[in-house]
């Protein structure tokens, strides 16, 4: 179980893509905000020059979730995954190396 997150359920990148996700942002603070964002340059640049893969806690309008993958690219809202999955920013809990 990852810290301070009830248990996640684990799903594969290519399910990522039939998930609906809500606008509201699911961190509480700036400061876990600040914090993911620095989580997620540190992935990518272990994506793209390791290709190491990190796990992402997310939430989509079900649960909670985790999957384990290589982050392709962020944009302003997006992370991106390969073959265009994309998991919006704002519903993101966690960037983790493993």
């Amino acid at each position: 179980m990852e810290p301070g997150i009830a248990s996640p359920i684990i799903v594969e990148k290519e399910l990522i893509a039939e998930f609906h996700f809500p606008r509201e942002e699911v961190l509480l603070n700036t400061e876990e905000i600040k914090v993911r964002s620095l989580a997620m340059q540190r992935a990518i640049r272990l994506g793209n020059n390791q290709k190491r893969k990190v796990k992402i806690i997310f939430e989509d309008d079900q649960a909670i979730k985790k999957v384990e993958t290589t982050i392709w690219a962020v944009t302003e809202k997006n992370i991106l995954l390969k073959r265009g999955v994309a998991v919006p920013i704002n519903r993101i809990h966690q960037v983790s190396a493993y």
